[in-house]
């Protein structure tokens, strides 16, 4: 999530994703034919490093959850440990050649910003194997991974649709990259499926993780007739200016009911558990080999749930019934039953056609719906 990414560069890394290879967790076991042979006898020493502090929900947080899987699904045959609040760049580095001069020999990097010191590391830790979260190059030592956020959008849009009153959604996004886009896209598809009427106000921070700066926007969009606000930035300061103000919103990353008891409708959950403990394990058993793998709520990555206290049955079980149809291909979000278009009138997606990986890895434009421009 935490890209610290120029807007130049978009481009390049989605085109760059939709040519790899992309295996989903499910299938990645047998990709790894021809791994590296050195199976390991010791416990595995794993090492994580996280960009933001860590906290009781977020980015951070479902990280962290990942590495408690690992160290409960593995015991004894492994040793994790993890370093917080690591700013992209050269702390970075300094950080993951530590990890890696201290004996860890896999090592996870969950922030976008954090590929390139990654690979940089890892050219003089052969020996070390290296998990880039977010990112999309790869080496011999390399592996990429992410998840289709953009599904769990989609749902918590058809929850926003059926709990809106005002018809108008609020969306406090940080930066103006592909994974953002499809975000607030997927969740403007979702809500409008359910709620013709609705549209998406969107507030650029250019940011990842400022609270202050968080909450500030959500006040505003409250201010303009929102009634319920999702948001992509790294802490809970949404959902608690919701709770504050009486209006309902999309947790992301974690459960936030702790923080917005009331405000929360509903989460969208990253689950890296799975991956996270797959992974060490082809370690131990010396079949872990570089891929790409971009999973989503098929593959247990992505889930959504969590409902609030004021959400309907009805409402629930209408979001959980389509999930299970993302999770059996019967439902894509960028699907047009009829075309879609963008919010300048552009035909993006012909009736009956769908967005593909590399065009939904591409995507530049905010859809029908959606007021506001890209980036400001």
């Amino acid at each position: 999530m935490y890209k610290n990414l120029a807007a130049s560069l978009r481009s390049a890394l989605a085109c760059t994703l939709a040519a790899a290879s992309l295996i989903s967790p499910a299938i990645s076991q047998t990709a790894q034919t021809a791994a590296s042979p050195d199976k390991v006898t010791e416990p595995l020493k794993i090492g994580f490093v996280y960009v933001a502090p860590l906290t009781a929900a977020g980015w951070v947080r479902q990280h962290e959850e990942g590495r408690k899987a690992v160290q409960a699904a593995l015991g004894d045959r492994v040793q994790t440990t993890y370093v917080e609040n690591v700013p992209e760049g050269a702390d970075a580095e300094r950080v993951i050649r530590d990890l890696a001069q201290q004996g860890n020999r896999l090592i996870f990097t969950p922030s976008f910003g954090y590929m390139e010191p990654t690979l940089k590391v890892a050219r003089d830790f052969p020996g070390v194997k290296f998990e880039s979260i977010t990112g999309y190059k790869t080496a011999p030592n390399v592996a990429a991974a992410n998840a289709r956020y953009y599904e769990g959008r989609y749902l918590a849009g058809v929850a926003a649709g059926r709990m809106t009153r005002t018809h108008v959604a609020g969306y406090v996004a940080g930066f103006p990259i592909p994974e953002v886009l499809q975000g607030i896209n997927a969740f403007t598809l979702g809500m409008r499926s359910v709620d013709p009427q609705a549209v998406v106000k969107v507030v650029w921070l250019n940011a990842w993780f400022d609270p202050p700066r968080e909450r500030d926007a959500a006040m505003s969009l409250f201010n303009q007739n929102v009634d319920v606000i999702a948001f992509h930035t790294g802490s809970t300061a949404v959902m608690a200016a919701a709770q504050e103000r009486g209006r309902m919103a999309v947790a992301y990353h974690s459960d936030m009911r702790q923080v917005a008891p009331d405000a929360q409708i509903v989460a969208v959950t990253h689950e890296w558990g799975g991956y996270y403990t797959q992974r060490a394990r082809a370690v131990l058993d010396g079949t872990w080999k570089p891929g790409v793998v971009w999973g989503g709520v098929k593959e247990g990555m992505i889930r959504v749930g969590h409902f609030g206290a004021r959400v309907p049955k009805a409402v629930q079980d209408e979001v959980l019934a389509r999930q299970k149809d993302i999770a059996a291909g019967r439902l894509q979000p960028f699907h047009a039953v009829a075309a879609i278009r963008d919010n300048e009138g552009k035909v993006q997606v012909p009736a009956g056609q769908s967005l593909d990986d590399g065009q939904i890895l591409n995507m530049n434009w905010l859809v029908e719906g959606v007021q506001g421009k890209i980036g400001g």
